[in-house]
């Protein structure tokens, strides 16, 4: 077939999203005779949406050098911005610099363009790693101006999408929303160029994620899936997107569902080198053996995670409270919480800190956090953050002795998670309420609600919250007061009992008077005898 016709079939292909078909085609031309910048620029879409990254850069290069001979000195430097922030997001640094500063070089004397727009990106980033978020939003929104400008809808995109990022980060997740929505609608509508399409859906579902909206982050994500539907060839943000509709499918109680979504993420993401993906997929999957129960396959997800380049906290620091290692827990999620300063990383800490901190008897540390989550929460103004701190502020209260408090929080919060058809959320905090129920004398409504929350549990088969909401059945006693008792039928003082746990005498005395009000026993010989009675001492 003669060269032009093999690069219009090219083209053909590229305009369906056909991209194998599209490289194939454009690289036979391309060996005929090379090819102009406009279809260089196709064939090196065509490689990307491959996830063949390294043919990407070389190719874009070639359009790049073709345009600097051609006295094109704007479209050189858009070519100049592509590889320049491709190589900053594969960390070479020095490289990707440099090819920016080209790309900044060649337009520095044009009048005011689109091009000068996009170059404030890797700008605001910067501003960014420096800690100056405010001036990087003030960046990013300028970017946006000049695409709406000069009618550049992928610069437009790109800019609103990456300003919302920042305002997230920034704690004003409430302004940012509306800019996610409508850098979704110029993708939805195809505004937008093939590659800043699938930038702007990962990131738009990762933002609504991010400010805890999973309504938003279901519809989009159904659109993102119907985008990748119609280009089976495309390799190169598939992976994302399995890996959305798995955490939806997680939240929804859908559990083996998101396994399997995980898994095809994992495939998808490892053919392109895509390893943020990779690791995005581990996570999940350490998350869903994590809540079944399965932790030998939760830890080593994790694991898999954290190789890939993801933090697996707060997982990993649950999976040890899971395992009854409640130090290691209390240490890891403080590490995490320590490491990290930006809002909503923080957010994503806290409910695990709160979790964690009650169970290792540090109330303060465990309010501290609680009330950090409610301040994000506030801020953000999204229901199901709200339902999260929600939450929280149930079971401090709950521990604290104040069970008719902890009622008026965790309400609101089952309220909200059976909304967004949360099922193991709404259980846990039914699981909560029996026992706010239950201190406060109503034994059959906390009945009610533990009975819902087993039906859940054993629907989902999380089955270390059944275990434990059995335990609780058995003797009402939570797992640090079950350690108190076995010290105390061993005959060890509350002294002693505090130095082996490494709690203060006080907490102790907290923990006895509990034991005996719980069992209905006077004495540390009647709660011994009941403990031996009862098998709780094995």
């Amino acid at each position: 077939m003669h060269g032009v016709e093999v690069t219009s079939q090219g083209r053909a292909h590229y305009g369906r999203g056909a991209w194998l078909d599209a490289y194939r085609a454009l690289s036979d031309a391309d060996r005929a005779e090379p090819l102009g910048a406009q279809d260089l620029d196709r064939l090196a879409t065509s490689a990307y949406m491959l996830g063949r990254d390294d043919e990407y850069l070389a190719i874009l290069g070639r359009a790049h050098q073709a345009r600097v001979e051609a006295g094109e000195t704007r479209a050189a430097a858009r070519n100049a911005f592509w590889i320049g922030m491709h190589l900053l997001l594969r960390d070479a640094v020095a490289e990707g610099s440099g090819w920016i500063a080209r790309a900044q070089r060649l337009v520095e004397h044009e009048d005011e363009c689109a091009e000068q727009g996009y170059l404030l990106m890797p700008r605001a980033f910067q501003q960014v790693f420096g800690g100056r978020i405010d001036a990087a939003i003030e960046l990013a929104g300028r970017a946006a101006a000049a695409g709406a400008r000069f009618g550049d809808r992928d610069l437009f995109g790109l800019a609103i999408h990456t300003q919302g990022h920042f305002l997230v980060r920034a704690g004003r997740i409430d302004e940012r929303l509306p800019l996610l929505d409508e850098a979704m609608v110029a993708v939805t509508t195809g505004e937008l160029s093939p590659i800043a399409s699938g930038i702007v859906y990962c990131g738009v579902i990762m933002g609504c994620r991010e400010a805890h909206e999973p309504r938003r982050a279901t519809e989009w994500t159904a659109a993102l899936s119907r985008w990748c539907e119609r280009q089976p060839q495309m390799i190169a943000f598939s992976g994302r997107c399995h890996v959305h509709r798995g955490e939806l499918m997680q939240l929804g109680g859908q559990w083996e569902a998101a396994l399997k979504e995980a898994r095809l993420a994992a495939t998808r993401a490892e053919r392109g080198g895509y390893r943020i993906a990779v690791a995005e997929a581990a996570y999940l999957q350490g998350e869903v053996h994590r809540l079944r129960g399965e932790f030998v396959l939760a830890e080593a997800s994790y694991e898999e995670a954290s190789h890939n380049g993801r933090e697996a906290d707060p997982g990993w620091a649950l999976l040890r409270l899971a395992q009854g290692r409640v130090d290691v827990a209390a240490t890891a999620i403080g590490r995490a919480l320590a490491a990290e300063t930006e809002v909503g990383a923080r957010t994503a800490l806290l409910p695990a800190a709160v979790e964690i901190l009650l169970a290792a008897d540090d109330p303060t540390g465990a309010t501290a956090a609680c009330e950090e989550l409610e301040a994000a929460a506030r801020a953000a103004r999204a229901s199901v953050l709200g339902a999260v701190a929600a939450q929280a502020r149930g079971a401090v209260d709950l521990a604290a002795g104040r069970p008719a408090e902890a009622l008026v929080a965790l309400r609101q919060a089952r309220r909200v998670w059976d909304e967004v058809d949360a099922p193991y959320d709404a259980a846990r905090v039914r699981a909560l309420l029996a026992e706010a129920c239950s201190a406060c004398g109503d034994d059959e409504a906390a009945e009610r609600e533990r009975h819902s929350a087993r039906q859940t549990f054993a629907r989902l088969g999380a089955l270390p919250d059944l275990r434990h909401l059995d335990a609780s059945d058995r003797h009402g006693l939570t797992p640090r007061e079950l350690e108190v008792l076995r010290l105390v039928a061993g005959g060890g003082t509350n002294r002693a009992i505090a130095d082996a746990l490494v709690l203060s005498e006080r907490t102790v005395d907290r923990h006895v008077s509990n034991i005996f009000a719980k069992l209905c026993v006077s004495s540390r010989a009647a709660a011994t005898a009941y403990a031996y009675e009862h098998q709780l001492l094995s």
